[in-house]
């Protein structure tokens, strides 16, 4: 697997998963304009050690163009910073559901999204620490 990739076996689509994820028993926090949403599940054999769910509500944003703009630019930051995370988790034997929503009805640059979600990441490692 490459460096800094987001393969299939990295992201969430499971239905049943993904239920389990919002039906309240999960950990979330918010840091504008991101909120994320966790849950630890036990280690599965040739499962990643995360998988990311990312949504962008339609509400907020009725163009696709904007919403999948939104969808990339968290992708992309989440590729670049999730390294220490899944370290933490390899050690600890463990697997983590993550869902990222968009909060803001506004653009933002990818900068920003870059070092907003790699604080949520940070928070995350704490959490599970």
């Amino acid at each position: 697997m490459g460096v800094n990739t987001l393969s299939k076996s990295e992201r969430l689509n499971s239905k049943i998963a993904i239920e389990k994820l919002f039906s309240g028993s999960a950990k979330s926090f918010s840091l504008f304009p991101l909120r994320v949403v966790f849950m630890q599940t036990a280690k599965k054999e040739g499962a990643a050690g995360a998988s990311l769910l990312i949504s962008v509500p339609k509400k907020r944003f009725k163009r696709a163009v904007k919403r999948n703009r939104i969808k990339r630019q968290i992708r992309e930051a989440y590729r670049k910073n999730k390294h220490p995370l899944l370290n933490l988790l390899e050690e600890k034997e463990q697997n983590l559901m993550i869902a990222v929503i968009y909060l803001s009805n506004e653009l933002i640059s990818s900068a920003e999204v870059e070092e907003k979600l790699n604080s949520l990441l940070v928070r995350i490692a704490e959490k599970i620490a």
